[in-house]
């Protein structure tokens, strides 16, 4: 790890206040943070150094949205999330990162499409429901276990709630929370987290808290509608760069 340049510690510190950003109510932020900090490192060393980031920028964010979060959802997501963890942690040695960006960049464009038709028409809020929730919660604990991406396929379940903004920011800080703490055994034993990450994730923990804080007073005065559209684009935007490094990947590989 490239711990004595000052280019990687610019990253991993821009990355970090990212992490916190995205616990404070901001989720599609954090997905920027691996691809910055792998600028310099590998994907998968990035991915475990910044988990440890994500589980104390979560601790903070459980705090921040203790009053504000929508249980059902919870409770069919963090189950369904928990399969895709192991799905993820048993297929490891034979899954691409590549394809796995690929195909999560495809599924948050096209949502982004179907929500670009539907824009004219009038659209009843999708209530939860135990079959999709089942099957994009596992997806949600795959793509977050291999790469820390679980964010689109988590907005395709929960955006057409229409949940109140606040309650829709808390139920996601709440939901990767715990998805985060059931990822650190798995990492640990796969050696993605060891004694020297944890020493620089403790190092940049303090932005993550700053990013959190941040976050949280951004999610609390933009307007709902605003916000909204806010995650949208940023949905479309991070899917267009999963895209693009997946098949720049899968080309090159």
């Amino acid at each position: 790890m490239m711990t004595g340049d000052v280019w990687f510690w610019f990253l991993a510190g821009l990355a970090t206040l990212l992490v916190g950003s995205s616990k404070g109510g901001l989720p599609l932020v954090g997905m920027l943070a691996v691809p910055l900090v792998a600028l310099q490192i590998s994907p998968v060393a990035a991915a475990g150094l910044l988990l440890p980031i994500y589980i104390v920028s979560d601790v903070y964010g459980l705090w921040l949205y203790r009053k504000s979060y929508d249980l059902l959802n919870i409770k069919i997501i963090v189950p369904a999330a928990a399969i895709g963890i192991v799905i993820g942690w048993a297929t490891v040695s034979i899954t691409s990162d590549d394809l796995v960006k690929l195909l999560v960049g495809i599924i948050g464009l096209v949502y982004c499409a179907d929500v670009v038709m539907k824009a004219r028409r009038t659209i009843a809020p999708r209530p939860a429901d135990l079959p999709r929730g089942i099957f994009w919660g596992a997806i949600t604990g795959f793509t977050s276990f291999v790469s820390h991406s679980g964010a689109p396929p988590y907005q395709i379940y929960v955006l057409p709630q229409r949940l109140e903004k606040m309650v829709y920011a808390g139920t996601s800080t709440i939901v990767f929370a715990i998805i985060n703490l059931l990822k650190l055994p798995p990492y640990w034993f796969l050696g993605q987290i060891n004694v020297g990450s944890l020493r620089v994730a403790a190092i940049l923990a303090p932005i993550a808290i700053i990013g959190a804080f941040l976050g949280y007073r951004l999610t609390k005065i933009i307007p709902e509608k605003i916000f909204f559209r806010i995650v949208e684009v940023a949905l479309f935007l991070v899917s267009l760069k999963l895209v693009y490094d997946g098949a720049v990947g899968l080309t090159n590989g």
